[in-house]
């Protein structure tokens, strides 16, 4: 898991590197600065009885400022590049993490929410920053001082040292009791920390919906109990956590009041040859040793809580696309024809039931086809097959007399354009949310499209025309004027194939009449799939399909399927018999 997590260092080696050496550097001379000391106390500072040798004494001094000065570089030095460091490593994670994201199928997406995946994009890479700027710095400082400050407190202090053994065990132990219970709720915060953002983004996303059937404060106590869980748990860890600081003042205190009551008792009855200086030089050893052991104490409680997080993120990063691009893919969509040969698929492989099955189906390149059948007839499902959005589970899809699986998937996917059930727009002006379409197209080729789309005339209605503002998820145009917008992307793209998914229903008959005359004289060569609710969206189709539970029913020209199929002829009549009564009215 954290040689996975490492590979996301690439060029932030060196500023790493860096860090290990400062760290080394400040530590070692953090230790060496209490023996200068000591020694300033034990050496004999005056010659010929009263006569004090100022020369030494300012030797030592110089020696000391000297030390502390780069202690002090090697710490700040150290700082900036392990700032650099962990920085760059995070940035590295999070585009790793967005990259395979990018390359999941919907079957990968599936298996992840929304909010989950924002959780470890953010939280939980800010965990894993976090420890790594501490492996990298305190992880590394810690355990140097603590080594070399048991190894000269115990040249320094001879078996007035041995009082740090009995101290260092009892510190220990409690840090690791400390931590091996407030682990357990650290790990339970991530998961919650997903429903918090789902209730975030819910709320958010659907806050026309909220505000219609007065929901608000129903959301509040849904976010109030989410972040009281997390709050809970924290505090849970916290206090646990907590004992930590008296723990570290009890030891600390009982080491300060043994070695003075102890040293002073040998340095006064000239036991074992102690002196003041080495007290003083066992105070400040023995303060770095419990320093030393309560840092790590907090590396220790860091990485087990980011563990977790590691694991989550390496959990996206090892997951295997559903689909991969065949080792010699074909590289050209040769035209916009689809054939479904014996095509049957379920979206989980537990599924009890196929969302589609037996279907058969041939269409000619260029050709409308309209697709009309009741909610959960896997309309959506059927055409998601073609761009190989998912994969059939059983038979084939052909585009182009090719297997869908043949291509490569990019070449597949830009030889067909979606205009998907749930349109969506992106924060950024008309003109860029356009030329997702056609990233070169000019200003007439926009213009173009949009008059195809019906879109021209409102968009020259705002004040900056294309340049205008849309607001994340386009919450500043209506349901139709978003519809036309994302067909006009479209259209710039002049697939081989372009699929409507219920694309058209937010506009009127009249427009949606004029949008798809458009379509037959500005793309004729590309094949038209358009899903409908409304049969005057497709009547005038060139094979209209009617999906019912998974299957194709019946399939004709409107004509053929007036006379031949009962469901067909029923919604007509429905829709006919309805808009007539409403016309009366």
């Amino acid at each position: 898991m954290w040689r996975k997590l490492a590979g996301s260092i690439r060029e932030y080696k060196r500023p790493t590197v860096f860090t290990l050496l400062l760290m080394v550097g400040e530590a070692l001379i953090e230790t060496m600065i209490p023996f200068i000391t000591a020694t300033l106390l034990i050496n004999p500072i005056q010659r010929d009885g009263e006569n004090v040798d100022m020369m030494y004494i300012i030797g030592i001094g110089v020696l000391l400022i000297v030390m502390a000065l780069v202690s002090l570089t090697c710490g700040g030095l150290g700082g900036l590049t392990c700032s650099r460091a962990s920085a760059g490593f995070a940035k590295n994670l999070r585009h790793d993490i967005f990259e395979r994201v990018q390359t999941f199928s919907f079957e990968n997406i599936d298996r992840f929410s929304t909010s989950s995946l924002v959780t470890r994009m953010t939280t939980d890479v800010s965990n894993v920053q976090m420890s790594y700027m501490m492996l990298i710095r305190t992880a590394i400082r810690s355990p140097l001082m603590l080594v070399f400050s048991v190894v000269m407190s115990a040249v320094m202090g001879g078996w007035l040292a041995a009082i740090f053994a009995v101290v260092i065990p009892v510190l220990v132990f409690g840090l690791l009791l400390i931590s091996r219970f407030a682990m357990p709720a650290f790990r339970r915060v991530f998961k919650k920390y997903d429903r918090l953002n789902e209730s975030i983004e819910e709320n958010v996303r659907a806050m026309r919906v909220v505000k219609g059937f007065s929901r608000e404060e129903y959301e509040k106590e849904k976010f109030g109990r989410a972040s009281d869980a997390i709050r809970d748990d924290f505090t849970k860890a916290e206090r646990i956590v907590a004992i930590n600081t008296p723990l570290m003042n009890f030891c600390m205190y009982f080491n300060m009041i043994a070695v003075l009551l102890l040293g002073s008792f040998m340095a006064i009855n000239g036991i074992g040859g102690v002196e003041i200086g080495q007290i003083s030089a066992l105070l400040t050893y023995g303060m770095q040793i419990l320093m030393s052991l309560m840092m790590l104490s907090m590396i220790y409680v860091m990485l087990t809580m980011s563990a977790e997080s590691a694991k989550r993120i390496c959990e996206v990063l090892n997951e295997v696309p559903a689909m991969q691009n065949p080792e010699h893919p074909v590289t050209e969509v040769a035209d916009g024809s689809v054939d479904f040969e014996g095509v049957s698929f379920k979206y989980s492989k537990t599924a009890e039931r196929a969302a589609l099955e037996g279907i058969d189906l041939h269409i000619r390149a260029g050709q409308t086809v309209g697709i009309i059948g009741g909610t959960g007839s896997s309309k959506s499902t059927l055409v998601q097959l073609i761009p190989r959005l998912y994969d059939a589970t059983e038979g084939t899809v052909k585009v182009g007399g090719k297997d869908v699986r043949e291509y490569d998937i990019s070449v597949l996917r830009d030889a067909v354009a979606m205009v998907l059930q749930k349109n969506l727009l992106f924060s950024g002006t008309i003109k860029e949310n356009l030329r997702w379409g056609n990233p070169d197209a000019t200003d007439e080729d926009m213009i173009e499209a949009c008059r195809l789309a019906e879109a021209h005339s409102f968009i020259e209605a705002f004040p900056d025309g294309y340049d205008t503002v849309i607001e994340q998820g386009g919450t500043n145009v209506s349901g139709g004027q978003k519809q036309r917008l994302c067909i006009a992307r479209a259209l710039l793209k002049k697939p081989k194939i372009l699929i409507l998914d219920d694309s058209t229903s937010a506009v009127d008959t009249k427009t949606d009449a004029m949008i798809r005359a458009g379509f037959r004289s500005y793309i004729p060569e590309t094949t038209k799939v358009i899903i409908a609710q409304r049969i005057s969206s497709v009547q005038d189709a060139d094979l209209i399909l009617v999906m019912e539970n998974g299957c194709i029913a019946a399939q004709g020209t409107h004509e053929a399927l007036l006379a031949g199929s009962e469901i067909y002829r029923e919604v007509y009549e429905q829709q006919t018999n309805g808009g007539d009564r409403n016309e009366e009215n």
